[in-house]
Order: C-alpha cells, then structure tokens, then sequence
C-alpha cells in the first residue's frame, strides 16, 4: 500500500519547488487541535495541563488558517486525541477541499463510533496508535485491552476502503525479536508502519524507558536485521530516516520541516520541544534562534531522533542524494559495521525551566478571556 499517486505527485512537486527555491520550508503542519486525551500514557509529555487548558480547542476557521499561513502540503492531526473534538470530521474534510494530504493520528478507542463520520480519500489516512503487540502496547499507554481495539479498528477501518497506517513509538527495554514480530503482523494485515524512538518529555510521568542515540542505533540494527535490513516490512519513512535510525546517517534535525500549531500558537522551536509561542507563521520562521536548538546545541535535544525533526533532513539528502537513497531502499539498511560519526554533545547549553511560566502565562490569558474557562470548552486565542 503506496502513497496514493494524486498526493504524492503533488507533494513530490512542492518539495522539489522549495528545494530548488532555496531557503526553510515545511513539509508536513503538525496540528494538536486539543491537548485532551482519553488516554494518560506515562511516555507523553502532552497532556500534563490544568482543565482550562485541556478544554481549549483550535477552531475551524483557526486549523484552515494554519494551513494556509504555512504553505505545507500535508497535515498530521494529533493532540490529545484528535477524534475528541466535535468539529474534527469538518477539520479532515476542509483540508481534503484544499487538496492537503491528511494523516488522522488516533488512538482508536473512538473510531469504531466515529467512522461513520469520516469519508475515503486518496487525500486521508488513518495513522492508528500502536506501539508494538498487545504486551508492549498495553504496557505504553498503561491500559489493558486498548490492542484489540486497535486491531478491530484497523480491520474497520481497511474494510470501509480507507488507507490505514500505524505509528509506532519505541522506548527502552523493547525487545528486538517482538518488535519484529509485529512488524510482521502488520504486514501480513497490509498494514504501513511509522516508525520512531521516543522523545523524553521532561514532563512525562515515567523518565526511566527513554532511549538515547546510542542504544536507539543499536537497537534499530537489530530489529532491521531481521527483516533483511529492513525491506521485509513496508515503511512509511523515507530509506535513508530509517538509515539514520541505525547509526549509518549523521544528520541534524530540520525542526521548521514539520512545524507544530496547538491551542496556544505557533510552537518555538518545533513539536518536540515548547521554548515559547507565537501567533503566526511568520513569527515562527523569522523569529526563531533556529541555531540555538538541535543535537549538540541544547541539552534538551541530546537523544532525540525522531522522525518529526529528522525526516526532514533525509527529504533533503533523498533530493540531493538519489541514488544513496535507491541503493538503501534496494539493498536495505546496514546492520553491521562501523556507525557515522555522531555529534559532539560537550558544548551544548543547560536545559532551561519554561514550562512553570508558560502555564501560568496561558492561564492568565484565558481567565481574562473567560472566566468560566476551567469549566468549558473554548476557542483559542
């Protein structure tokens, strides 16, 4: 199951135009339209807000306006769970008008409920939540039971003639062999997968099963071993992210390739890491100290290598580089040998403490715009 060729025509052109052009561009907006989860996921860093803020969500009008401030020709729906906000199916459908490819991120706990709402597109895919078998992923989001949700959705999903995919997020003390496993399972359900290390949220609940880069390269070898370098599965990242995964690439992120609009604005400097905020797209790109984050420069980038910072570089080699890209997605990845260089960490500035300040700057702004906040819904600023 390959990207559909009318969007995929499309993005493929947008990205060679800006290449060309020159400068910082984005390839995919990161939408969180609400911060509320009907999941508490001791891995997730987003959903650590007091009610009035949980309660805030991104309007219509708001989530077609990002979107055209920024140009991107692909959306990635998140949050929170996205399938909690009532507007949601007229979100998907306002950005299909607009010829956007639209990637639903979900849980699925409300798919099988919400289906109904929703159309096939060559311009919408499901991205189903799911962090390995029904061990690893029960274990990930700390709930029973919420595999074979995600199983039954994926099989809804499919025989309604939607395009589905899973994200898959790993953290320390997976297991190679079963993570393999379930990459074969997904396969044989002809079911794409996206796949990625984790971020360590400083304000998730469980600091302890992060990965850092070193055992994340080890580990992607592994697992990639023993699907011959990776070419017995069907990814949707790009040959040489999943290269890059496994120590072969040195790369620096590209954090303004998929930047992130939430409740509270444009999020600086990426969707990671929350610095600041600010009202436009604009003030994002020409206000942002892009050389003051990245692996080696903050400590709060150290281990990250994530697909939303890094898949942005590989576009860029894939563009530069084709036939390095051909040759891994041919041959697969190398899982065996020396590993690239890895970046120098010892000049990186400290950590910096702004999450206390920003909460309570956001509140006071929404208790000033309404009172009652803590009690109900309410539209962005």
């Amino acid at each position: 199951m390959s990207l559909p060729l009318s969007p995929l025509v499309r993005i493929g052109a947008y990205t060679v135009k800006q290449h060309i052009k020159g400068g910082r561009y984005p390839l995919v907006l990161m939408l969180e339209p609400l911060l509320r989860c009907n999941l508490a996921c001791p891995g997730c860093g987003k959903i650590d807000y007091p009610d009035a803020i949980l309660n805030q969500r991104l309007s219509f009008d708001q989530c077609m306006e990002a979107i055209d401030e920024c140009g991107a020709p692909a959306v990635s729906i998140a949050g929170g769970e996205p399938l909690l906000h009532r507007d949601m199916p007229k979100i998907v459908q306002g950005y299909i008008a607009k010829k956007k490819f639209v990637i639903l991120c979900t849980n699925a706990l409300l798919l099988k409920k919400k289906i109904d709402d929703y159309a096939p597109s060559p311009f919408f895919t499901w991205s189903i939540h799911l962090d390995g078998d029904k061990g690893m992923h029960d274990h990930a989001v700390d709930q029973d039971g919420t595999y074979e949700v995600a199983i039954e959705a994926i099989e809804l999903a499919k025989a309604r003639g939607f395009r589905v995919q899973v994200n898959c997020t790993v953290f320390d003390g997976a297991s190679p062999d079963r993570l393999a496993g379930f990459f074969d399972e997904m396969q044989k359900r002809g079911v794409e997968i996206t796949i990625s290390p984790g971020y360590a949220y400083e304000r998730a609940a469980d600091q302890d099963h992060f990965l850092n880069r070193t055992r994340t390269k080890q580990f992607f070898r592994d697992v990639f071993a023993k699907g011959d370098g990776g070419k017995k599965w069907t990814f949707t990242n790009s040959p040489l992210f999943l290269d890059f995964l496994a120590g072969n690439q040195s790369y620096e992120c590209t954090p303004w390739s998929m930047p992130l609009r939430t409740v509270f604005g444009w999020q600086k400097p990426c969707y990671l890491v929350g610095e600041g905020y600010v009202q436009s797209f604009k003030e994002l790109m020409e206000g942002t100290e892009w050389d003051d984050y990245g692996v080696g420069k903050y400590e709060k980038c150290a281990d990250c290598m994530v697909h939303c910072g890094f898949e942005g570089t590989a576009a860029t080699d894939s563009i530069r580089h084709p036939l390095k890209m051909f040759a891994i997605g041919r041959k697969g990845v190398r899982t065996s040998g020396p590993m690239a260089q890895d970046i120098d960490l010892s000049n990186q500035r400290p950590a910096q403490d702004v999450h206390s300040s920003h909460v309570e700057r956001e509140l006071e702004i929404i208790r000033k715009a309404n009172p009652k906040a803590s009690k109900h819904v309410a539209n962005a600023a």
